[in-house]
C-alpha cells in the first residue's frame, strides 16, 4: 500500500487495513479548485493538514464544498516538497475515542 493517487486504486487492501477512502473524485476536486480557487491558506503544517485540511475534505465528502483548499508555504518550502509531493499531497489521518484511546476511524484526505 502507498499513500498516492495510484496506491488509492487498491481499494481492497485499504479496506483490509480498516482504512477508509475519500468518497469523492481527489483528482476532479483538484482541478477545479486550480480553475478557480477560493480557499487560500498560508502555512501547509501539521495543524492544517488536520484540522483545517480534515474540515476541508468533511465538507466535500458531503458536498457541502466543491473545492478544495490552495495552501501557500512561505517559512519551510521542504514541507511541499518532501511531505506534500511525495503523497500527492495525501494526508493519512486517525481518530480515537476520547474515554478508550482507541481508534474510531481512519481515513485518507
Amino acid at each position: 500500500m502507498k499513500l498516492t493517487l495510484q496506491g488509492l486504486q487498491e481499494k481492497e487492501q485499504w479496506k483490509n487495513a480498516g482504512i477508509g477512502l475519500p468518497s469523492y473524485d481527489i483528482e476532479k476536486v483538484a482541478e477545479e479548485t486550480k480553475k478557480n480557487p477560493v480557499w487560500v491558506h498560508f502555512g501547509a503544517g501539521n495543524i492544517f493538514r488536520i484540522f483545517i485540511g480534515g474540515i476541508a475534505d468533511t465538507l466535500i465528502s458531503s458536498g457541502e464544498m466543491k473545492k478544495g483548499i490552495t495552501c501557500v508555504e512561505t517559512f519551510d518550502f521542504d514541507v511541499v516538497d518532501k511531505i506534500y509531493r511525495p503523497y500527492d499531497n495525501l494526508v493519512l489521518w486517525q481518530r480515537q475515542s476520547k474515554r478508550s484511546q482507541k481508534c474510531r476511524r481512519s481515513g485518507i484526505g
